[in-house]
């Protein structure tokens, strides 16, 4: 009876109890990338580290504003746990931000910023947990082992006729994990890239990122 009375994942706000309540910084480069933090794990802060390039890690509602008036050189939307449509303000200031420099989005992160494109995401009957998901490169072929935890996706069907392009999808259920921006330099991914824990297979996505907010 006691378990009958909980709130659903869907009913339920979850990255307020997760995300930093202040700024905060990491690093002293010559390039620095806004991280709203929806949940963030410090392995992704690392990974900027070990690119050169320094964090300033914002709550997850901070103002559109708040960030540009910082004098960040990108933006990364952080994974985070729960239903993406609880995060209205978010997505409402990551949607003005999307055209002002580079983007990359992470789990929470695909699901924020491809909402500011109109997409729409559901509860998945059964989500992807562990460290052994098949990603497919559409572009390229090749195959991934990644590592994901979410029970929300995203319905490709909503994105049609939009900038962003699936890229990559999972090998077991057909599920977007990953859409390239047609023009703009914005890439989101459905999983782990920061191997912590987890497979190194597409670490490389923050090496590529920091190349391209170092040249932009």
């Amino acid at each position: 009876a006691r378990a009958q009375e909980h709130k659903s994942i869907i009913d339920l706000d979850l990255v307020p109890l997760v995300s930093t309540p202040e700024v905060k910084t990491f690093g002293d480069f010559d390039k620095t990338v806004a991280i709203l933090d929806c949940g963030v794990k410090k392995n992704i802060i690392n990974c900027f580290l070990e690119n050169d390039i320094g964090v300033a890690l914002f709550p997850y509602d901070t103002d559109y504003q708040t960030i540009l008036d910082y004098g960040v050189n990108g933006l990364m939307v952080s994974p985070g746990p729960g239903n993406p449509d609880r995060l209205t303000d978010t997505i409402a200031n990551v949607g003005k931000l999307i055209n002002k420099f580079p983007v990359f989005g992470i789990c929470m992160g695909q699901h924020v910023i491809a909402k500011t494109f109109g997409a729409t995401t559901y509860k998945m009957k059964f989500g992807h947990r562990g460290a052994n998901q098949p990603v497919k490169d559409l572009q390229t072929g090749k195959v991934f082992i990644t590592s994901q935890n979410h029970g929300f996706a995203i319905d490709p069907d909503s994105l049609k006729g939009t900038d962003l392009e699936l890229t990559q999808i999972n090998l077991n259920d057909g599920t977007p994990e990953g859409f390239l921006h047609k023009e703009l330099p914005l890439r989101t991914i459905q999983y782990h890239p920061e191997s912590g824990p987890g497979p190194n297979d597409t670490r490389d996505l923050f090496e590529e990122f920091g190349k391209i907010i170092k040249e932009y």
